[in-house]
């Protein structure tokens, strides 16, 4: 089995880490990837410090893949030696159920197997991410890239580009609709470019004006500071969709009053306490709150592809892998525009 080498969390309490460990030769329909860029996703501090209650030590986070590819297993069809492959947040499911039959293997009935601290269904060992050299997946599981992107841009696109493409498109957004965006960080710009290209009228919402100019260069055709009681109220009842990526604790009701009647406010960020709602929000314009997470494999090609022919990535600070635990704190101080990507040269 080759060596693959990385940066590991050991426990909950420790940061990450220089670490080596084993990959698996391909299989028959797997591929072989050196990564040469991975992004640096929120669910990685989380999962790293154990946040959820869900992590499995050593724990080796990142699943925003790029790389290239360096072997494919004899019945691998998609990918050559020397292409370009990206992974995302799941690289296996049980193939057979509902969803996996129509291509939305994220709500695998049996769970979906994560790129990392998960139990891996083929050899039974505990996934390891791309926070390291190298990966094997399954050609099912990979993703082509549009040769006109910037490779360490579309990194992002496999997590936060996808976490919002999929919503978009589900409810349908585009021309003649009215949307708001809560928050401008990872997801929240991706979800702001998105909405701009889709021909929505797009509203940025923010708690900060500093971030005006730069959500109305991103695409905001308006920017609206969620704490202005008069501002929101000059908004209330006329959007059609609010799409939320905030990851921190806030109050969803101010949201709730901008909606139009049969409006919806699809969660996609995950802060660590539950919200409160008034129901009387809801009920009163029979409004919706709803839940998205990445999407499936057929939809997160059709997303890299759209990124292609449309000339979207994520804005994006190049590290090497030698900073990450400076970049976990600056993310967390949301000091990032906007989001980090590792060049994994620098573990070379």
């Amino acid at each position: 089995m080759p060596a693959s080498k990385g940066y590991a969390a050991l426990d909950s309490k420790s940061p990450l880490a220089p670490f080596t460990f084993s990959r698996r030769d391909p299989g028959a329909t797997e591929i072989s990837i050196e990564i040469l860029y991975c992004g640096v996703c929120h669910s990685d501090l989380h999962m790293a410090r154990n946040e959820w209650g869900q992590s499995l030590y050593p724990l080796v986070p990142g699943h925003e893949i790029v790389g290239r590819v360096t072997a494919v297993g004899k019945n691998v069809t998609r990918f050559k030696v020397g292409g370009i492959a990206a992974v995302g947040v799941i690289v296996d499911s049980c193939r057979h159920c509902a969803p996996c039959k129509r291509g939305e293997e994220h709500f695998c009935d049996e769970g979906a197997t994560l790129t990392y601290a998960a139990k891996d269904r083929v050899d039974g060992s505990i996934t390891m991410g791309g926070y390291a050299n190298s990966y094997v997946v399954d050609e099912r599981f990979a993703h082509t890239v549009p040769a006109n992107l910037d490779l360490a841009a579309v990194a992002p696109l496999l997590c936060a580009g996808i976490t919002t493409y999929s919503p978009l498109r589900h409810w349908k957004v585009g021309p003649g609709k009215k949307v708001g965006i809560v928050g401008l960080g990872g997801l929240g710009h991706m979800g702001l470019k998105f909405s701009h290209s889709f021909g929505a009228h797009v509203v940025q919402l923010t708690t900060s004006l500093k971030k005006k100019e730069d959500a109305l260069k991103l695409g905001a055709d308006e920017v609206v500071l969620s704490t202005d009681a008069e501002a929101m109220k000059a908004h209330a009842g006329t959007f059609d969709f609010i799409l939320d990526t905030a990851s921190a604790p806030h109050a969803l009701d101010p949201y709730l009053s901008l909606l139009k009647q049969d409006g919806t406010l699809t969660l996609v960020g995950l802060p660590d306490q539950p919200p409160a709602i008034n129901v009387f929000s809801l009920i009163t314009k029979r409004a919706s709150i709803a839940g998205s997470m990445i999407g499936g494999m057929p939809e997160t090609q059709e997303m890299l592809d759209y990124c292609g022919q449309h000339n979207i990535t994520a804005d994006v600070e190049i590290i090497p892998i030698q900073k990450v635990n400076e970049a976990f704190e600056r993310m967390l101080k949301q000091d990032v525009k906007y989001r980090f990507v590792i060049d994994m040269s620098s573990l070379k």
